[in-house]
């Protein structure tokens, strides 16, 4: 059984049902419970879940992937995991410069169309993160490689930078990585689509 949906008296026992059904524990599913109340005077509730496990969700996921991805002309493989409640799922294409798209969009549209799908399926958002051939891994080298290199010269020459126009992703691996970079700080300005960080000169 891969999926159920069924009533209870409270919501923690709908999620125990839930867990019994599925043979999982409550790390390993994902649910949405709805409490619906009943009568004027004398009111009482009942809890309906609808749950399936994470294990589950990805095959849904993949299986939906596929069919957007065939709808574009290209062949697709998968390869998934899950960590600490987040989904991870690397795809491999014919063409994967059509599946990533300029500067990733088609990739990140494909990110955004799954959320939406699991959030109209199950009521819930899943943290969900979608590659291809290791696209993003290389984007965060390359980020970090270019902030540093940037900081060097900030430091040296104690003008600041201002970067591209950056995603709130790529701001925050610019972040991150100068967090404790000596010399400099940074901080992102700008309104949305053209936030982007600065790097700036520090006395220590």
């Amino acid at each position: 059984m891969f999926e159920v949906e069924l009533e209870a008296k409270s919501k923690e026992e709908a999620v125990r049902l839930a867990c019994e059904k599925l043979n999982a524990s409550e790390n390993e599913i994902v649910y949405h419970v709805e409490e619906e109340t009943t009568g004027k005077l004398f009111k009482s509730s009942t809890y309906k879940i609808k749950a399936t496990t994470f294990t589950n969700l990805v095959e849904q996921v993949k299986e939906f992937l596929k069919e957007v991805i065939i709808n574009l002309g290209l062949d697709v493989q998968f390869e998934s995991s899950i960590r600490e409640r987040k989904m991870n799922i690397s795809m491999y294409a014919d063409n994967n410069a059509i599946l990533i798209g300029k500067d990733g969009k088609t990739l990140k549209a494909l990110e955004t169309l799954v959320k939406q799908k699991v959030q109209n399926d199950y009521g819930v958002h899943v943290s969900i993160s979608l590659d291809v051939e290791n696209y993003k891994e290389k984007k965060i080298k390359n980020l970090e490689y270019m902030a540093k290199k940037i900081a060097r010269e900030v430091r040296s020459t104690k003008v600041e930078a201002t970067l591209e126009n950056m995603n709130s992703f790529e701001r925050r691996v610019v972040h991150n990585i100068l967090t404790d970079f000596k010399g400099v700080k940074t901080i992102s300005e700008g309104e949305e689509p053209n936030r982007h960080v600065i790097i700036k000169p520090t006395d220590n």
